[in-house]
């Protein structure tokens, strides 16, 4: 590390503090302004801060290992969050979820469910959800944070006591690293976590202009053209993902037979097939509800989520791309030598270009970049998480009537203690990869069904929703716990099975068992009642099958009108999926310099986005607030 490098992440590190800190005084007003900011913020600077808390530094170095080894092909990979859940949350449940003027997700529930002991089951499990989504997502980063700093800043930070390794230098840089951010986001909640997100998402955007800047410059046609095949280069597949590395690269080959994706078309169907169902369920009750739950109007919810998608994916991708046409032409050599490729090897690829083939200046505000993907992301993080410990269980089932300098005072420490609860798993975590895959496979694959049911279904009660919830997460806990002990079951035996049993393909299980446990706690239940669900409908005025509900409002509101946007709505998100996807492909087309392609997907791009102004723009303009 150059001095001129440790000093841009240092003058990084001090402005990111001293913002969060400087800001924090407009956090103690009370629990809505805290983790709401008081509903005061600007759509575009929510924007900012959602597509900044997306930013992530695991993420990105997960989605730099998979553009290498399976080329412009890998950006549907990333349907398996799913990432295009953010089309449906901008074309229509933004405004759903934003309507209902609450704090939190679990609080949501109970304007669907009712205050009764059915409603009150339901607001707790999603309030346990969310806190168990925290805490994984929260080892996420300490795991990736970790190995990332590791690789590329030069001290060996282990610390040894009696000849015993306490903590790994991996550990040592991760605790520094979470304690710094969880110092200012704890202390200005989600002012400071809004302020110092759109800070360093200006740092990230200028790190991915510089680093495709320097690639361009410094990686010659002939270069690329002597490692990127055809197929790398194109987003078509079969059934079957064929081997398309070649020559002395053929190594690369047997690491795509080993990742459980060679059977490509399933893959991708499946994760369309979860991803569809996911993303009709809703955001889960994180960061990104938060962001929704903070703008100042319906109309402003929704253009927050159009916005977070327009100003995350090219430069995000223009950084990707230029990490990996580096480590292809520098990194890649030295791997196929390798006779024992592994995940860990593609999750490194990010923190050894940085060390190795990115010169001075830029490496350091690259760092800083990347630092800021990880703060801002984790930052989100413990701001949403405790707002459901507090507000949901402390403030709801025990102490009730206590001051706002009180409630404040335990969302400090709920914060700290999601925090500790996160860094001891992340402790356990194997890689990166089996942290994503719980998350997005299993704990999400407990979440869709009770949730999916709860916008579509006027019948679909508070115990469905507990035993819906309660029996997808139970599964999707085991499911991790036979995958994390795996090698403690006979090759070819049942339990060895289900345990390497790649968790995208767990997904319809645990959907099913979940699935099975809501139409249980629905039909041995009384319904919800009707004065409930007439508020809900009347208020949020979601489509489905919500026709008896709707009867009995009209009897007293002749002039109600069924919402009958379903259709207009699935054709918005698939034009949306196509938009997201043309601003994911367009920097990788650029960076490896395939300018037919690049300009058939800007040409999808203009297109998409023309649709999308007359179809979803111009009926958002017309919400009344």
């Amino acid at each position: 590390m150059n001095a001129i490098d440790v000093t841009i992440i240092g003058i990084y590190i001090a402005l990111t503090l001293g913002v969060g800190i400087w800001i924090s005084k407009r956090a103690s007003k009370g629990l809505d302004s805290y983790f709401l900011g008081g509903n005061s913020i600007k759509w575009y600077y929510l924007g900012l801060s959602n597509g900044s808390g997306m930013f992530d530094v695991s993420g990105t170095a997960w989605m730099v290992g998979i553009l290498f080894l399976y080329g412009v092909k890998s950006f549907m990979f990333m349907w398996m969050w799913p990432i295009f859940n953010q089309i449906f949350v901008m074309v229509f449940l933004a405004a759903w979820i934003r309507r209902s003027n609450i704090m939190t997700g679990s609080e949501w529930i109970l304007t669907r469910f009712g205050d009764d002991k059915a409603g009150r089951a339901s607001h707790l499990i999603v309030a346990i959800f969310a806190i168990i989504a925290s805490v994984g997502f929260i080892a996420y980063f300490f795991e990736g944070v970790g190995k990332f700093l590791t690789i590329i800043l030069p001290w060996d930070l282990t610390v040894i006591i009696n000849n015993s390794t306490l903590l790994s230098s991996d550990q040592s840089y991760a605790l520094i690293i979470i304690l710094l951010t969880t110092i200012y986001t704890v202390k200005g909640g989600m002012f400071s976590v809004v302020a110092t997100e759109v800070l360093q998402y200006g740092i990230m955007v200028l790190a991915g202009i510089l680093i495709a800047t320097y690639t361009f410059i410094s990686v010659s046609d002939i270069q690329l053209e002597s490692i990127i095949s055809k197929e790398w280069g194109t987003v078509f597949f079969g059934w079957e993902l064929d081997g398309f590395w070649d020559g002395k690269y053929e190594a690369f080959n047997n690491l795509i037979d080993t990742q459980g994706y060679k059977m490509f078309g399933a893959f991708i169907g499946m994760s369309l097939f979860k991803g569809f169902f996911a993303s009709i369920a809703g955001p889960t009750p994180s960061y990104d509800m938060q962001r929704i739950l903070s703008t100042r109007s319906v109309k402003e919810a929704a253009y927050m989520s159009g916005f977070t998608n327009l100003v995350l994916f090219i430069p995000r991708y223009l950084l990707i791309a230029g990490i990996v046409i580096l480590g292809l032409v520098f990194i890649a050599p030295e791997m196929y030598s390798s006779n024992a490729l592994s995940t860990n090897d593609l999750e490194v690829i990010l923190p050894k270009v940085i060390n190795h083939h990115v010169p001075v200046g830029i490496k350091g505000v690259l760092l800083a970049g990347l630092l800021a993907a990880f703060m801002s992301t984790f930052s989100a993080f413990v701001n949403s998480g405790p707002a459901y410990i507090v507000n949901d269980i402390y403030k709801k089932y025990f102490k009730p009537k206590a001051s706002p300098k009180h409630y404040i005072k335990a969302s400090h420490l709920a914060s700290f203690g999601i925090v500790i609860l996160g860094v001891i798993m992340g402790f356990f975590a194997d890689s990166i990869n089996s942290i994503t895959l719980w998350i997005t496979s299993a704990l999400y694959g407990g979440y869709v069904a009770a949730n999916l049911l709860k916008w579509i279904w006027w019948r679909f009660n508070g115990w469905g929703y507990f035993w819906g919830m309660a029996a997808g997460l139970f599964v999707a806990t085991i499911q991790f716990i036979l995958e994390q002990n795996q090698n403690s079951f006979q090759v070819g035996s049942f339990m060895y099975e289900a345990a390497t049993l790649p968790a995208i393909y767990a997904f319809p299980v645990i959907l099913s068992i979940s699935l099975i446990g809501a139409f249980l706690g629905t039909f041995l239940t009384p319904p919800t009642d009707m004065k409930t669900l007439k508020s809900f409908y009347t208020n949020v005025r979601p489509w489905g099958w919500w026709n008896p509900v709707f009867k009995r409002i009209k009897e007293t509101n002749p002039v109600f009108k069924k919402n009958k946007d379903f259709p207009i709505d699935m054709f918005n998100c698939i034009i949306g999926i196509i938009w997201q996807s043309s601003m994911i492909l367009l920097p990788i087309y650029f960076m490896i310099r395939d300018y037919t392609n690049m300009f058939c997907v800007l040409v999808l791009f203009v297109v998409t986005s023309v649709i999308l102004k007359f179809t979803w723009l111009d009926k958002v303009k017309k919400y009344k607030n």
